[in-house]
């Protein structure tokens, strides 16, 4: 009930004020207790300006632990007491362990003053055991260092100077401080830097020596290199010289061709071997490491290492820095395999060392090594390849830089610059051989005589028929052999396939895989502007009769099959397969020597018919009856026709045959219409037409009678080559010549005529009283008509005009 009251009574200010001062007093009591820092209680009271709160406080505080130790005192004071009695107990004890130990002292001392006179008997004799037993380690100690430097000197002398150094270093370090003597102590601190100071000097000496060797046996080392990749190189070639046979053979025979490729060990260099020692299997060049190894090892033991590598590089350098010379004094075409050779060497000898020596020299030393030889010897190229005018001697030193390219990437050396320097070179060199392969072609021509090859032996057969291709039929001939085309064809054919070779070996192993296109590029140049040309101007110059002009024509078409053969022989050269060359070939590239050969043999042979086509002029236009076996000229041009068709068909191809018989018999053509309109024929009448009808006749039976040799299409476009007299002969002879007019029947039946010659020739025309317009006519009235007609023709014609 009292406490219900309270809290219900409004407790005043000062309470709380009170409360707060008991709580500050509860806290400080706990600080005080926990040991803990009163300064903020401090402070706090100072800040709140009642500092005497605070140390009222402290003072509460302490009244209230001096009546706690007041009971901790009163409760522990009668254990005091008993302690006290304790002491006095243990003092009595004290005194009777006192006297007690005092006689054991008396005891102790009567016993040990024996015992401590040979004590310091024993001590001595110990201290002269101890004096012996050093002298004689001391002694140990020089005859091990004795030993060692015996042994230091016998190394020496036997120049084994790591064991010597390892002696040596030994003594230093396990004897130097050791040495009882001071006179071996001094000795051996002279002695061991004069040992030193004679090891290195020897092993320069050593070293020097071997840098005057290994370039001796750099460049005998990169000869032999670059010799076993050429021999590689060959058998590769030779491989793919079988794989093409092999290919030639399947596509030219009709049975399967199985053919392998046999793979053959290759015995050359075998690079590097385990032993420190570089060379070839064959034991024919090796290269010892030895003394560089041991030279680096023992400045590495000297503490010389850094000192050795610069050393070594640099000697190094200097010596790439000599091979760079190029002496003028000898034409580069003598000394380009020494000079790329040497560095060859070199760089596999630096190789060898980089992958063995350790840390002797490091990668990027020798590839900063390389791109100095790299930027000389492409400068070197650059430099020669502009001097050279002889595409031979451009191909050599591009062979043998391509072979040093190939040595070189199978140690790792980046050999690109080299090929694009080779690559850019390209149009030069085949400039140089194209004007060397000129020269050659206008020799051949002018060793021409136009007559057919005859050759005794079948070699000759093979080395001039068989190699190129050139022959129509796979049989064998009999000996001896005529040829159908003269030593022009095989001559050319054997530069033009020099040139493809040439052209390929520049081209392959120079980085660039497909190069076909680039070869074919410019075997069209050899063949359209070379070739092309020196035939043309040997056919505008040189030929002088229809056999040197027919052997010609004869010529030009076996050069068509040597074309097939070139194009193909270049293609198995590039690598790429035969019908990828089929599919991008182009047409014969010698069609202007072959249209002016056959233009040249035409044109001679109109010359020949236009001899006997001269005996037109004895034609009687007149004639009161026609001429029922034709007129003397067109016998004398059948004979020479017959004559001319038996002896070309032994040399000259059908077709070739075909466009030159058909040129002349157009020829012939034109000449009979041109003798109508000639001033020298004044007037003609019918009986004159039929017996142009019947020459015309006498000429299409020849054309027909070639049938058999070539066929009936060609015979029949043969004939063709008359349509404009034979269409002219059959519009005199018409009874209705007004047909002509008529635009249909002119596209079918006189699509060969000018109308300006027709009129021409119709007003020469003299009509007759008994026979008009020849066996189609008829007597009487019809005459008349047919007169009629013929004016009413030429009439309109002149109307057109």
């Amino acid at each position: 009930m009292n406490t219900s009251k309270m809290r219900r009574k409004v407790v005043p200010a000062v309470e709380n004020g009170d409360s707060a001062d008991k709580f500050d007093q509860v806290l400080l009591s706990a600080a005080i207790c926990n040991g803990e820092d009163v300064g903020p209680f401090v402070r706090k009271g100072f800040a709140s300006g009642k500092p005497e709160t605070v140390l009222l406080h402290l003072r509460h505080f302490a009244r209230s632990k001096e009546s706690e130790i007041e009971d901790v005192c009163r409760a522990h004071y009668e254990d005091f007491i008993t302690a006290v009695d304790d002491l006095r107990s243990l003092l009595s004890d004290v005194d009777s362990l006192k006297s007690s130990l005092s006689n054991s002292n008396s005891q102790l001392q009567s016993v040990a003053v024996p015992l401590l006179t040979t004590l310091d008997s024993f001590v001595e004799a110990r201290n002269k055991c101890k004096n012996i037993t050093l002298a004689i380690q001391s002694l140990r100690t020089c005859v091990q260092l004795v030993e060692l430097c015996s042994r230091a000197n016998r190394h020496l002398s036997e120049n084994n100077f790591y064991m010597a150094l390892k002696c040596v270093d030994s003594i230093e370090r396990e004897f130097m401080n050791k040495t009882p003597s001071t006179t071996l102590r001094r000795m051996l601190e002279k002695q061991i830097p004069a040992i030193r100071s004679h090891i290195e000097r020897r092993i320069t000496k050593e070293f020097g020596d071997w840098l005057v060797e290994i370039r001796v046996v750099s460049r005998n080392l990169g000869q032999l290199a670059i010799g076993q990749a050429s021999a590689s190189r060959q058998r590769e070639e030779e491989l793919r010289i079988k794989q093409r046979q092999a290919e030639e053979q399947s596509r030219l025979s009709l049975r399967d061709c199985v053919y392998a490729l046999e793979e053959e060990d290759d015995d050359g260099f075998n690079g590097i071997s385990d032993d420190g020692k570089d060379g070839y299997s064959n034991g024919m060049l090796g290269f010892d490491l030895t003394p560089l190894y041991r030279a680096y090892h023992i400045n590495q033991t000297l503490g010389l290492e850094d000192r050795f590598k610069k050393y070594y590089f640099e000697n190094r350098k200097l010596q790439l820095t000599s091979d760079f010379q190029v002496s003028s004094m000898t034409p580069f075409l003598e000394s380009h395999q020494t000079f790329f050779a040497q560095i060859a060497g070199f760089f596999i000898v630096e190789d060898r060392v980089l992958r063995t020596g350790g840390k002797l020299v490091s990668k990027m030393e020798v590839e900063n090594l390389w791109d100095t030889a790299m930027s000389k010897m492409c400068s070197v190229l650059e430099d020669q390849f502009s001097r050279m005018q002889t595409a031979n001697h451009l191909l050599l030193i591009k062979d043998y830089v391509s072979l040093l390219s190939v040595t070189l990437r199978r140690y790792g050396y980046p050999v690109e610059a080299l090929l694009d320097v080779l690559s850019k070179h390209r149009d030069k060199y085949h400039e140089l051989l194209l004007s060397d392969c000129r020269k050659q072609i206008t020799e051949a021509l002018a060793a021409d005589k136009f007559e057919q090859m005859y050759m005794k032996k079948e070699y000759e057969y093979s080395m001039n028929v068989l190699s190129f291709q050139l022959q129509t039929s796979n049989i064998m001939p009999a000996f001896p052999y005529v040829a159908p085309f003269s030593c022009t064809v095989p001559d050319c054919c054997r530069i033009v396939r020099s040139f493809i070779e040439d052209s390929v070996s520049f081209m392959s192993h120079g980085g660039q895989l497909d190069f076909y296109d680039v070869v074919k590029k410019y075997l069209d140049r050899l063949l359209t502007e070379v070739l092309d040309g020196a035939l043309l101007k040997l056919i505008n110059t040189s030929i002088g009769g229809v056999t040197q002009a027919m052997q010609m024509a004869a010529n030009m078409a076996v050069f068509e099959r040597a074309c097939d053969f070139i194009f193909r022989h270049a293609a198995q050269l590039s690598g790429i397969p035969l019908r990828m060359a089929e599919r991008g070939r182009r047409l014969f590239p010698l069609t202007k020597a072959r249209d002016a050969a056959e233009e040249m043999l035409s044109g001679l042979l109109k010359q020949k018919v236009d001899g006997f086509l001269l005996l037109i002029e004895n034609v009687n236009w007149m004639a009161d009856e026609p001429l029922q076996s034709g007129n003397e000229y067109v016998h004398e041009v059948i004979i020479f026709l017959e004559t001319l068709t038996s002896t070309a068909q032994q040399i000259l191809p059908v077709q070739v045959l075909k466009r030159v018989l058909q040129d002349v018999l157009f020829h012939i053509s034109e000449m009979i219409v041109g003798a109508l309109l000639g001033e020298s024929v004044k007037r003609f009448n019918v009986n004159a037409v039929m017996a142009l009808d019947v020459d015309i006749q006498m000429l299409e039976s020849f054309a027909e009678n070639q049938a058999p040799l070539l066929s009936e299409v060609d015979a029949s476009q043969l004939k063709a080559a008359l349509a404009e007299s034979r269409q002219l002969v059959n519009l005199l002879l018409s009874n209705h010549p007004e047909n002509f007019l008529n635009p249909v029947i002119r596209e079918r039946s006189y699509n060969a005529l000018d109308y300006r010659k027709v009129v021409t020739i119709s007003e020469k025309m003299k009509d007759q009283t008994d026979r008009l317009f020849g066996s189609f006519g008829t007597r009487g009235a019809k005459q008349n008509t047919k007169k009629k007609s013929l004016d009413a023709l030429i009439k309109r014609l002149k109307d057109v005009n």
